[in-house]
């Protein structure tokens, strides 16, 4: 059972955790009507999905409908006050009943929600019920779950129902729902924009080790803002996660929460951090995790994985096709570990408009809950938004260029605080942040082309993406900053049971080639930073630079070849 708070940014003392044993059952047919009056056949470790081997199920079928049951027990004291019903995730339509009520519903597999069940909760026994709808087939938000029987190619095991904590708030008549930390460097502090349900006034503490560093009040009632300056400067850097603690209090409600003092920007072909270059050099992280599949069980073993992607001399990652749990990026807000977070696009059919207010909504979800994280310094709505080749057609498909400037635009409506990459790898707008581009190519053609875009200030898209009319919507504009986000790929895989983009025979030659590429890239003073694929297999991709276990194949020495380019500055650092 984890054994972490889940969602450090947004706490609460007064709190119950509702993980463990559940009861559960996989349902042949839609819901009927008596459901949630019977006990489930079998059960379930939440929050860890039934898929997963960690959940006590280790279901590999295909599961569209399934049930969750919780009896707990409630004391007096906690019925005395307001009662807040929390789901971290639950993929991806939850319809939630309390002791026979429907309480209400959600759909969107990785965005929190929450539910006031006071009306409906009792002194004494409870009794929880949870029907879950899923598809990876529909036409949502589904990341890199396999939509054929098994998982294949860079299409893994599917993750039905809750696969984050659940559990319950105690809250006074009047308490705060969200609020937005707008870090102002220059000035030394902070804009505080909040949210309540009720009328009250609030306040906020800020402290840095244990000091008291600034403080402001204002009324609220359902929405207000103010400025707390800080005595003390502590930038938030690479490597260096320094973090204001907060206690935020709104007449009877106390919330605990944290932020990070940091800017990012693009100046010109340059990322900024606090003003100055920084190359970013990312590696690839797919959320998957041999038992858990979505679900990392420990905070130790997060903070493992960020050590292991830092130990080789990254200094952050691409979180692909998955939104990560908030206890993760709190480890890379920590670890000074800087994160591009994405929608997991794959799944959402982006040439018919007429499905995009539940996908914006679902990504509205996510970027309001993970906003205040100081590692997030990209925001990915969509991911290679070109081909129609995964769903079996082989030719290229006409993608509606307006779903992409809709994603864009909405994301920056939502916070204009950080970069914005439209469609990473695949179609660009004009409205586009930033240009990326995704490139399996060994180290001959990645040097032919990066010469290329050196000396004449051209940039073709390498990979996958033909000379075809509908495709010139990708072209890359002179003095746009950009970033190659997928490269590498290659396996070694001693076992021969698996695939990669690229292949190497020993784990020297590993080493070598992403040593070789890596450097070809932080060589090229256009490119503000890069992404390697990948820092662990994940199934059946065997590309990792870490086995699916998370044990090494490289051993030190060999490490080294790879960490001393990485460590080495990059060519627009020094400019």
């Amino acid at each position: 059972m984890k054994d972490i708070h889940a969602n450090p940014q947004f706490r609460r003392e007064n709190m119950r955790s509702l993980d463990g044993e559940w009861e559960f059952e996989i349902l042949d047919t839609p819901f009927a009507d008596n459901l949630t009056e019977r006990t489930l056949t079998g059960k379930i470790c939440v929050p860890f999905c039934p898929e997963s081997e960690l959940s006590g199920v280790g279901y590999k079928g295909e599961i569209r409908y399934c049930a969750y049951a919780k009896t707990f027990s409630l004391s007096a004291e906690e019925k005395k006050e307001k009662v807040l019903l929390r789901f971290g995730a639950c993929d991806y339509e939850a319809h939630v009943y309390l002791n026979g009520v429907r309480a209400g519903s959600h759909r969107g597999g990785y965005s929190s929600f929450y539910l006031d069940v006071s009306a409906l909760i009792r002194e004494g026994g409870n009794r929880l019920f949870v029907l879950v709808y899923d598809d990876p087939k529909d036409d949502c938000p589904s990341g890199k779950q396999t939509f054929k029987e098994s998982s294949f190619g860079c299409f893994y095991s599917r993750v039905t129902g809750i696969w984050q904590s659940v559990w319950l708030e105690f809250v006074p008549e009047c308490y705060l729902t969200s609020v937005r930390f707008i870090p102002d460097i220059r000035n030394c502090s902070v804009r505080v924009r909040a949210e309540s349900f009720g009328s009250e006034k609030f306040g906020m503490q800020v402290f840095y080790g244990g000091r008291k560093v600034g403080e402001c009040a204002f009324p609220l009632t359902q929405y207000g803002e103010g400025e707390c300056r800080l005595s003390e400067k502590h930038l938030w850097e690479v490597g260096k996660g320094r973090l204001y603690d907060v206690v935020l209090t709104y007449g009877k409600d106390v919330v605990h929460s944290y932020f990070g003092l940091r800017e990012c920007a693009f100046s010109g072909e340059k990322f900024l951090l606090n003003g100055k270059s920084v190359f970013q050099r990312l590696v690839l992280d797919q959320g998957y995790h041999p038992k858990g599949l979505y679900t990392v069980p420990t905070e130790e073993e997060m903070r493992d994985e960020i050590g292991m992607a830092t130990a080789l001399g990254f200094n952050g990652a691409r979180l692909h096709q998955k939104v990560f749990e908030p206890q993760f990026l709190y480890e890379c807000d920590k670890a000074g570990y800087l994160v591009w977070e994405e929608l997991p696009s794959w799944g959402v059919d982006y040439t018919d408009l007429s499905g995009i207010g539940g996908v914006l909504e679902e990504w509205r979800e996510i970027v309001g809950r993970d906003v205040n994280h100081p590692c997030i310094v990209t925001w990915c709505p969509a991911n290679e938004f070109w081909t129609d080749e995964f769903r079996g057609n082989k030719y290229p498909r006409v993608c509606d260029l307006r779903y992409v400037k809709i994603l864009y635009a909405f994301t920056k409506m939502l916070d204009d605080t950080r970069p914005c990459v439209d469609s990473s790898g695949g179609y660009h707008t004009g409205e586009t942040d930033l240009y990326d581009f995704h490139t399996y190519d060994g180290i001959e053609k990645a040097e032919k082309y990066l010469a290329a875009f050196e000396s004449e200030g051209k940039l073709v898209m390498p990979l996958l993406m033909p000379e075809k009319a509908e495709c010139r919507a990708a072209a890359y504009r002179p003095g746009q900053p950009v970033l190659a986000s997928e490269y590498g790929g290659i396996a070694y895989d001693p076992e021969a049971s698996g695939w990669g983009y690229a292949a190497a025979a020993t784990p020297k030659e590993l080493a070598k080639k992403a040593a070789e590429l890596s450097r070809a890239y932080m060589n090229c003073p256009k490119l503000s930073g890069m992404c390697y694929t990948q820092l662990y297999d994940v199934e059946q991709e065997k590309n990792g630079l870490y086995y699916y276990d998370r044990t090494p194949k490289m051993n030190e020495s060999e490490a080294e070849i790879l960490r001393k380019v990485l460590r080495a500055p990059a060519k627009i650092e020094k400019e």
